[in-house]
């Protein structure tokens, strides 16, 4: 998409659509009273009224979007604006989109322009007949700024992330056969042309490190498993502690020997969506060059049935000399994090640590599609992803870590065991976790919910990837830990 910053007095191409915000109840007249009393439209959040423009328009066509009442219109409510006009123009046979805004300001404009990045977003490489009439036609945004060079500045480190969010909904869109722990590896070593470093380390060396956890999960596959390490340096001091964010990186996840039903398994693609929003923060961090170091690391892993894989009932040692007894191999995240959260706190001795995993279906059955679960043994990281999380509209719902539920997972024969049964099964799992945790602070961002949406009720994510966690962390960061 290209992103076009202009003046009001900016002549309109012939072939472009005009979108102009209208607040709730407000007065329309003449034609476009008339249309809108027609199609019952007022102005409520969300609406959209599309006519072909009225004489004094130079566009082919008007879009009026509905946003609510003026008080509610903030910046979130801007890029959700500009994103539901693009959506309701963009098969449209026209090929550029102009923004009218009621503020001209830089911010506003820059907002703008990131909502119809956002929603522009399309995974279509592997779309070989795909009529020419279904695809967008809309090739160029045009937002009306007061200043447009202000507005372009504004717009940098907004471009920066819808870089990074659309390189996160890549991989997790990416079909298994294609996006595996060797090649997910190889697409952010890419990464390094931003400045970032990136190490990997393969089964070899993990072996050496005694990451029998995270191993084991991969070992039925063909397919090597991946520790994929990130660092971002750019702090005044590159030696000051860094903050770090862990990512679960099952490529694809079969449930292993306690095999998952048939039915909807071509969705574990998304099982290492977690991972791939940490390879989307650091992504951002290195975009806009954000004044902190940061580490990002990923553990990556298919689980696969075979005569090789780990069975229920087996007994693993964890690189931390934890030992884990398998009640089912298809609660694998939390042996991939184990391992590399360990290995994280070990190596960097880090301010904090944030993991983020597709973990537990029974995330889903607590909170619902629309909310990600938050578990946290320190009060100020909570509230500084939770406080990120309502600002960029990622939202993320406080839960408990009861030290009653901890008994859960102890095992008869090892010191663990990788899951503590249906009841609180989020909470288990995150308890599990922080067992390797060995006291640094730390949150658990369990996305299973959030990662991927279809039907996506979000403007700005079309459905399938949406890229979550990538915007709230990048606002934690900004707004807490940069010098």
């Amino acid at each position: 998409m290209d992103i076009q910053f202009v003046a009001a007095t900016a002549g309109l191409s012939p072939k472009s659509a005009l979108a102009r915000i209208v607040f709730e109840g407000a007065a329309l007249e003449g034609a476009l009273g008339q249309a809108a009393a027609a199609s019952r439209f007022t102005g409520g959040k969300g609406q959209t009224l599309d006519i072909l423009a009225p004489s004094g328009v130079d566009a082919a066509r008007l879009v009026l979007v509905g946003v609510g009442k003026p008080a509610g219109f903030d910046s979130l409510g801007v890029e959700n604006a500009a994103a539901t006009a693009y959506n309701a123009v963009k098969a449209s046979g026209l090929t550029t989109l102009r923004i009218e805004l009621p503020d001209t300001g830089a911010e506003p404009a820059a907002r703008a322009a990131l909502g119809v990045r956002l929603a522009s977003y399309r995974f279509d490489k592997y779309r070989t007949k795909e009529p020419a009439d279904k695809k967008p036609s809309i090739v160029k945004t045009e937002v009306v700024a007061g200043d447009a060079d202000a507005a372009l500045k504004a717009f940098a480190p907004h471009a920066a992330l819808a870089d990074a969010m659309s390189f996160t909904r890549d991989l997790v869109s990416e079909p298994p056969n294609v996006l595996y722990p060797t090649e997910y590896a190889r697409r952010v070593k890419a990464l390094e042309s931003l400045g970032l470093e990136v190490e990997i380390l393969g089964e070899p060396e993990m072996t050496t490190l005694g990451m029998g956890s995270l191993l084991a999960v991969g070992q039925g596959s063909i397919r090597e498993s991946q520790l994929v390490v990130i660092r971002w340096n750019g702090a005044a001091d590159k030696s000051a502690q860094p903050i770090a964010f862990v990512g679960k990186g099952v490529c694809f996840d079969t449930g292993g020997i306690s095999i998952k039903p048939a039915d909807g398994m071509e969705d574990m693609k998304w099982d290492m969506g977690g991972s791939a929003a940490v390879a989307g923060l650091m992504h951002v961090l290195a975009g806009r060059k954000a004044k902190v170091n940061a580490i990002g690391i990923l553990g990556l892993v298919e689980n696969m049935p075979d005569g090789n894989a780990y069975r229920p009932g087996d007994v693993l040692t964890s690189m931390s000399g934890q030992t884990i007894e398998i009640i089912n191999t298809d609660a694998e995240g939390r042996l991939v994090l184990a391992d590399a959260v360990w290995y994280c706190q070990d190596r960097f001795k880090p301010k904090f640590m944030v993991d983020l995993a597709t973990l537990t279906g029974a995330i889903i059955i607590a909170l619902g599609h629309d909310l990600a679960g938050c578990y946290a043994n320190n009060e100020e990281l909570a509230g500084s992803l939770i406080t990120a999380s309502n600002t960029e509209g990622e939202p993320l719902w406080r839960m408990p870590l009861p030290a009653a539920y901890d008994k859960n997972i102890d095992s008869m024969i090892a010191d663990m065991k990788n899951t503590g049964g249906r009841p609180g099964g989020s909470i288990t799992a995150a308890m599990f976790i922080q067992r390797f945790t060995n006291g640094v602070p730390w949150a658990h961002l369990d996305i299973a919910a959030t990662a991927w949406r279809k039907p996506s009720t979000s403007p700005t994510s079309p459905d399938g990837a949406t890229g979550y966690g990538v915007r709230l962390l990048n606002r934690m960061v900004a707004e807490k830990y940069e010098d």
